[in-house]
């Protein structure tokens, strides 16, 4: 019998045929990767690499601290606010104190996590109050639905891409999303339904799903069963013989959960044993009662006992009040009313807003019942057709009264008629004075916390130029703070380039300090000036005071830099030669 002489194919003709093979059956979207084939010592050293060190939590913010700022931007809700800031600077300060002094600290001490349970009606600000805490924490935030999660294994999204989010924030940073929040809304949507007969699988899945997360599991960044995931690592095996599994601990990631639960108050109320009457129950006896609920009630509400294990802390928040929408919209923190300074800026009209009209908004929101979120409508709704026809006109201004909302057609048309109107004018700067004194009255009330933030004291007269900065710009209070301490900056960077080019050291005081940020506000000096003013005056009438005096050192008062001319006659008058 004889052997038919035939060549055998290489490993790379085998792969070109699989894979046309492969185009031709499923087309261009599936292609084989083939696996390099590694030196035998890259395999070996799989797993040996030295493990990655982990970055120290910086964390040491008080609960006041925490309080007083978000004071700053949420209107009421004082006892909740008390609640979140005092249980999550607890949670991230014992982070940081269990790594100062070693692992066996936290292990002694126990691992229970402060997860939090959110409850409230809708547009209260809960998803905003959780938003401003992560940015002021600086830790990575990630915000999900209840409704859109399932258990894994069935439809729906898995409540591990919630872990895997957070490292998406991070910037791939998965030691910093280790430290993350983790905020799931509508999680009353999740409860199991109290009339129905049997397993209520597709809630109470998700609760079961969430419970590992909540207190400590490994998640792997990979996605089970995702391609795309697959090719990805089995490119990173090709290139660096590793099998590179990544996963995030969720030990130290804070999940806040939240909803209406709007069917627990009868729960609570029974339980108390008290009656069903006919009588409607006000918003305010509505929270009242909420105050008071229990574990137990969270159970009968549909909820699984370990699940409502894991969120020992409650924060109760309460129904806004029309006056509290009107607050809302007074703070100068708003991102409503600084959304639509933006909106109009976009075209080149600045426009302000009259206490009368943030009224009249705050009355239509309420009667809506959407909390906050109305708020947001009916002004969208009011400024829409300025909105449309204001940018074609020759308008650069647009003072917000109550006739916008009263006589909204004579206003527009005056508004593209004569948008010079000398009346028109007055209104818009008399809302500016009005602005500016409700910001210094902001600004006095959290002065304390601004000159600890950010290192600028705030006297009576960095509070008047802070509030000149805010006028002139969209920006929020923090922003203007920042902006004037970056010219606080700046100018004590020029004494020091003065004493460099002519040792001679000028110390401005305070008085002089604040006449230059003002004047950098107020846009008669540009910041790359202020050395060159400050040589422009001083130079050589201070030269020349030291060579007839001797001295080398001079404190510069605001009346001497408004006539410096006359302030180095004085000196010299004032000091005979030496």
């Amino acid at each position: 019998m004889t052997v038919r002489d035939e060549k055998i194919p290489d490993f790379k003709e085998i792969e070109k045929e699989v894979s046309d093979l492969l185009a031709k059956k499923f087309g261009s979207h599936v292609k084989l990767i083939s696996p390099m084939i590694l030196p035998q010592e890259v395999v070996e050293a799989k797993g040996k690499e030295p493990p990655r060190e982990k970055r120290p939590l910086q964390f040491h913010l008080k609960p006041e601290d925490l309080i007083a700022y978000l004071d700053q931007y949420v209107v009421k809700q004082d006892e909740a606010k008390a609640i979140l800031a005092t249980k999550i600077c607890t949670h991230f300060n014992r982070i940081r104190r269990s790594q100062e002094a070693g692992e066996a600290v936290e292990t002694l001490a126990g691992s229970i996590k402060n997860n939090v349970l959110m409850i409230g009606p809708t547009g209260v600000g809960k998803t905003y109050i959780i938003k401003l805490i992560a940015g002021r924490i600086g830790v990575p935030f990630v915000k999900g639905d209840a409704t859109k999660f399932s258990e894994t294994g069935y439809v729906g999204g898995d409540v591990e891409d919630l872990v895997r989010d957070l490292v998406r924030e991070a910037d791939d940073d998965i030691d910093l999303a280790q430290f993350g929040i983790i905020y799931i809304d509508e999680i009353d949507k999740i409860a199991s339904a109290r009339n129905l007969i049997g397993a209520d699988v597709s809630r109470t899945g998700v609760q079961r799903a969430l419970l590992k997360p909540m207190e400590e599991t490994d998640v792997d960044l990979k996605v089970p069963h995702d391609p795309i995931a697959m090719m990805q690592e089995i490119e990173r095996f090709r290139k660096t013989g590793k099998r590179d599994k990544q996963t995030v601990n969720t030990k130290n990631v804070l999940f806040i959960m939240s909803g209406a639960f709007t069917d627990l108050v009868p729960i609570i109320q029974r339980r108390q044993g008290i009656g069903f009457g006919a009588r409607i129950i006000s918003a305010g006896e509505q929270a009242d009662i909420l105050q008071q609920v229990r574990a137990e009630d969270l159970i009968e509400f549909g909820f699984e006992s370990e699940f409502v294990g894991r969120m020992p802390v409650k924060a109760v928040f309460e129904n806004l009040t029309e006056e509290d929408l009107y607050q809302i919209l007074k703070n100068p923190n708003n991102p409503i009313i600084l959304g639509k300074k933006l909106d109009f800026a976009a075209y080149g009209i600045s426009i302000r807003f009259a206490d009368r009209f943030l009224r009249e908004m705050a009355k239509l929101a309420h009667a809506e019942g959407t909390g906050a979120r109305g708020l947001v409508s009916v002004i969208e709704k009011t400024l829409l057709r300025f909105e449309k026809v204001l940018p074609s006109s020759a308008a650069a201004f647009f003072p917000v009264t109550e006739a916008v909302v009263t006589e909204p057609e004579s206003v527009l048309a005056a508004l593209v008629a004569t948008p010079q109107e000398p009346q028109l004018r007055a209104a818009f700067e008399r809302l500016g004075d009005e602005e500016r004194a409700a910001l210094r009255d902001h600004l006095q009330a959290n002065r304390k916390h601004l000159t600890e933030k950010y290192g600028l004291t705030m006297t009576p007269a960095r509070i008047d130029i802070v509030a000149a900065h805010y006028a002139r710009h969209v920006t929020d209070t923090g922003s203007a703070v920042r902006q004037i301490k970056t010219y606080f900056d700046l100018i004590k960077n020029a004494e020091l380039f003065f004493f460099k080019n002519h040792d001679l050291n000028i110390v401005l005081e305070e008085e002089a300090i604040d006449l230059i940020m003002e004047m950098l506000v107020e846009s008669t000096l540009e910041a790359k000036g202020v050395a060159a003013m400050l040589n422009g005056h001083f130079e050589h009438g201070l030269k020349l005071v030291r060579e007839k005096t001797g001295r080398s050192r001079f404190f510069i008062t605001r009346s001497a830099l408004l006539d410096p001319e006359g302030y180095v006659r004085g000196l010299i008058a004032s000091h005979p030669a030496a």
